[in-house]
C-alpha cells in the first residue's frame, strides 16, 4: 500500500512538473503581441527586437548559476522565484500598452525577468521529474520538455478564443495565467526520494554473477541507511562534498558482515575519493556497502554505481562503457576543446535563425497582409500572428520528437553519429529561408513558420545528447549552461538586423503611425543573411562530423593497442 501511495505521489509531482513547464515557453508568444505592443507605443522594428532578445537573454544566460541553484537548494525555491518573475514581467507590458507609453531599456529589463522566471521554473521541474522517476527518466522528462515547446501553442490558443484581438486582456492573461499555473503546480511539487529495504546477503558463491537479497526489518534498514543520509539535507538539493560513496559511510559494518575477500574489496573503496570515477568490481567481490541507495529487483547482479547527483538512474555495465560514461570534459577543458566550439558555432547560427523568425513572424504577417489586403482590420492581423505562433510551437513540438526518436535510430541501428539530425535541421532551417524569400501570398506564411518551428525543435532535440556524448554526462548541466549561451550572441545578431532591415522600409504617416506596404520586400534581405548562414551552419555541421568520426576512429585503435 505504501508503493502504490509513495507511486501516486510520485505522479502527481510530475503532472504538477509539465503544468509548470506550460507556463515557462511563453517567451516564444512573443510574436503574437509584440507588432501591437509596437504600434500603440510608437516603436521601431529594431525596439521591439531589443525587448524580445533581452526575454531570451533571461532564458539562455542563466543557465549554469540556475542549475547551481537548483542543485544547492532544490527545485521547489526556483519554482517559487519563477513564478514570482513571470507575473512582475509581463504585468508592466499590459500597464505600458494601457497607457501607450513605456521606457525600452525599462521594458527590456522587465523582458528579461520573464526569461529568467521561465528558465528558473522550467529547469526546477525537469529535475524534479528526473529525480522521482530514476529508472525512467526519458519518459518522464519527456512531458516536461513537451509542455514547454507547447507553451506558445497553449497561450496563443487560450488567447485567441476567449480575448479575440484584445492585446491588452492577452497580456493579462500572460501575467496572471504564468503566475497561477506555476504556483499551482509549486504546490504539489516535490521529491520523493527512493528508500528500499534490501541488502545482500552473501550465499557463498563467490563466482556467482548475481545474489540473492533478503529484505531488513525498518528499524535494521534505518540503521543501515542513517550513515548514508544527511537528515538536514531535502531531496533534490546537492549532499556535502564530504560524502563520497556508500562503502566509505558503513566501512565497518561491511568489513564485519563480508570478511576475507569482501574486506579487500572494502579496503579498495575506501581509497576512492571522486564518487564519479568509482569503478564496479567483480561479482565476488561486492559487498553490502556496495548496493547502491536505490530499488532493486529480488536476484539482481550487485553492480555499484556512484553518482554525482541524487537520483541518477543505476545503469548496467555495458551503458558504463558507453563514451557519454567513460569522459569528463568540462570547465577550463571544455574551452580549450575544438569540439566545443564547433557544435557552440553550429548551435549559435541555427538557434539565431530560428529564434529570428520565431521572434518576428508577427512583422511578417503585418507586411504581407497589408501589401495583399491593406483593408483586413487589427483583430484579423491579432489573430493571425496567433495562428502562426502555433504553427510554430506545433513544429517544434514535432521536431524535438522526431529528432529524438530520429537520433536513436540513427546511433542504434545504421550505427551513425546523432550529429546527422542537425544536418536534417539545417537542411529544414535552407527550406524555410527559401519560402520566407519567395512567399508573397500570406495563405501560404505558414510553411515559413511550420519549417522554422520543425528546424528549431530538431535542434533542440537532439543537441543535449550531442553535449552528454562528446564531452561526458556529469557535467552535462554546467556543459550545456556554456552551450546556450551562444543563441544569446546570434539571436541578437540577427534579430537586430532584422529590425534595421524592416525599419528601412517603414512609412511613418503624419499621425505618427508607423507601417510597412512593400509586402516580402520588408524583410528579404534579412533573410538572405540568415539563407548564407544556413550553409555555413551545413558545412560546420559536416566538418563536425567529420573530425568526430576521425576521433573516435583513433580512440578506438588506442583501446585496440592498449588490449
Amino acid at each position: 500500500m505504501h508503493d502504490q501511495q509513495l507511486r501516486r505521489a510520485r505522479f502527481v509531482s510530475s503532472v504538477a512538473a509539465t503544468v509548470i513547464s506550460l507556463a515557462c515557453g511563453t517567451n516564444y508568444v512573443y510574436s503574437a503581441w509584440a507588432p501591437q505592443f509596437a504600434d500603440k507605443l510608437n516603436l521601431t522594428t529594431t525596439q521591439s527586437n531589443l525587448i524580445g532578445a533581452a526575454g531570451n537573454l533571461g532564458m539562455y544566460s542563466m543557465g549554469v548559476p540556475i542549475g547551481l541553484f537548483v542543485d544547492n537548494r532544490g527545485p521547489r525555491p526556483a519554482v517559487a522565484a519563477g513564478a514570482l518573475l513571470l507575473g512582475l514581467g509581463y504585468y508592466p507590458f499590459r500597464a505600458s500598452y494601457e497607457n501607450a507609453a513605456g521606457s525600452v531599456p525599462l521594458l527590456c529589463f522587465f523582458s528579461y525577468l520573464t526569461g529568467l522566471g521561465g528558465c528558473m521554473a522550467f529547469q526546477a521541474a525537469v529535475k524534479t521529474s528526473a529525480l522521482n522517476w530514476p529508472h525512467h527518466r526519458g519518459t518522464a522528462t519527456a512531458f516536461p520538455l513537451a509542455a514547454f515547446g507547447l507553451s506558445a501553442f497553449f497561450f496563443s490558443q487560450v488567447g485567441s478564443l476567449i480575448f479575440p484581438g484584445d492585446t491588452s486582456a492577452f497580456l493579462t492573461l500572460l501575467a496572471a495565467g504564468t503566475f497561477a499555473l506555476i504556483f499551482t503546480g509549486f504546490c504539489f511539487l516535490k521529491v520523493y526520494p527512493h528508500t528500499p529495504a534490501y541488502h545482500a546477503v552473501p550465499n557463498g558463491g563467490s563466482g556467482s554473477d548475481t545474489q540473492r537479497l533478503r529484505r531488513t526489518s525498518s528499524s535494521e534498514d534505518g540503521k543501515a541507511r542513517g550513515a548514508r543520509r544527511f537528515p538536514d539535507v531535502e531531496p533534490g538539493m546537492s549532499t556535502p562534498t564530504t560524502y563520497t560513496t556508500p562503502a566509505t559511510s558503513t566501512q565497518a559494518q561491511a568489513d564485519a558482515e563480508a570478511p576475507g575477500p569482501s574486506s579487500s574489496a572494502s579496503a579498495q573503496l575506501r581509497d576512492q575519493t571522486d564518487v564519479e570515477s568509482a569503478r564496479p568490481l567483480s561479482p565476488s567481490r561486492r559487498t553490502l556497502d556496495e548496493v547502491p541507495d536505490r530499488d532493486v529487483d529480488e536476484a539482481s547482479s550487485l553492480m555499484s554505481k556512484s553518482s554525482s547527483l541524487p537520483g541518477d538512474v543505476l545503469v548496467q555495465s555495458s551503458v558504463d562503457m558507453d563514451r557519454s560514461h567513460r569522459v569528463d570534459i568540462r570547465g577550463w577543458r571544455l574551452l580549450s576543446n575544438v569540439e566545443f566550439w564547433q557544435l557552440f558555432t553550429i548551435m549559435g547560427i541555427l538557434a539565431g535563425i530560428g529564434l529570428m523568425t520565431i521572434n518576428n513572424i508577427g512583422h511578417n504577417v503585418n507586411a504581407l497582409w497589408k501589401r495583399y489586403d491593406d483593408s483586413v482590420p487589427e483583430s484579423f492581423l491579432v489573430s493571425r500572428q496567433q495562428m502562426h505562433v502555433s504553427i510554430l510551437s506545433i513544429g517544434s513540438f514535432g521536431g524535438r520528437l522526431l529528432s529524438g526518436v530520429g537520433s536513436d535510430f540513427l546511433v542504434k541501428v545504421v550505427g551513425a553519429s546523432r550529429a546527422w539530425c542537425l544536418v536534417v535541421a539545417s537542411c529544414v532551417f535552407f527550406i524555410a529561408q527559401l519560402f520566407a524569400l519567395n512567399v508573397t501570398d500570406p495563405h501560404f506564411l505558414g510553411f515559413v513558420s511550420g519549417l522554422s518551428g520543425l528546424g528549431y525543435g530538431f535542434l533542440f532535440g537532439v543537441f543535449p545528447s550531442i553535449v552528454a556524448e562528446t564531452f561526458g554526462i556529469h557535467g552535462l548541466s554546467q556543459n550545456w549552461g556554456f552551450m546556450t549561451l551562444s543563441p544569446v550572441i546570434s539571436g541578437n545578431i540577427f534579430n537586430l538586423f532584422y529590425g534595421a532591415v524592416f525599419d528601412s522600409h517603414i512609412i511613418v504617416s503624419p499621425d505618427g503611425d508607423r507601417a510597412c506596404y512593400d509586402g516580402v520586400d520588408c524583410y528579404k534581405n534579412a533573410y538572405y543573411v540568415t539563407l548564407g548562414a544556413c550553409a555555413v551552419g551545413l558545412i560546420v555541421t559536416l566538418s563536425t562530423i567529420r573530425h568526430q568520426y576521425a576521433a573516435r576512429l583513433r580512440e578506438a585503435g588506442k583501446g585496440t593497442a592498449e588490449d
